[in-house]
């Protein structure tokens, strides 16, 4: 699987909100935001539930990554998903850094890839 994933009863930005704050605790800071929902309407006119992706970077997961492989920034950041359900209900989905960064196959890479996945399901499950 590619991601894990959590349901919140929560108001979309209140998600939003407790989501980013999450990702602070443990030292992810969100490098931008995507407001994929406002860009198909505006793009395209369409209508649909609102879908943020946040990319989420720990700075120093980032730069012991870029010392072990110069090119590895085509690979970041982590994103992290914040969409709505058509009942209400947000789903929080998360990548999992080992799909991404095993591309690499480089045995470094991919302790710092187990680490960083260990932190965001720390995140996944303070959200509960």
């Amino acid at each position: 699987m590619y991601h894990f994933s959590i349901t919140l009863n929560d108001d979309f930005d209140v998600a939003v909100k407790r989501v980013t704050e999450a990702l602070q605790n443990e030292k992810f800071g969100i490098l931008n935001e995507i407001n994929v929902d406002a860009v198909l309407k505006k793009k395209l006119d369409l209508d649909m539930p609102r879908y943020r992706i946040l990319h989420a970077c720990g700075p120093s997961f980032a730069n012991r990554l870029i010392n072990e492989d110069a090119n590895i920034g085509v690979l970041l950041p982590c994103n992290v998903l914040v969409r709505e359900e058509t009942d209400g209900k947000i789903t929080v989905a998360f990548l999992d850094p080992n799909t991404v960064f095993g591309l690499t196959e480089n045995p470094k890479i991919i302790e710092i890839a187990e680490e960083a996945k260990e932190l965001l399901i720390r995140v996944c499950d303070a959200l509960k």
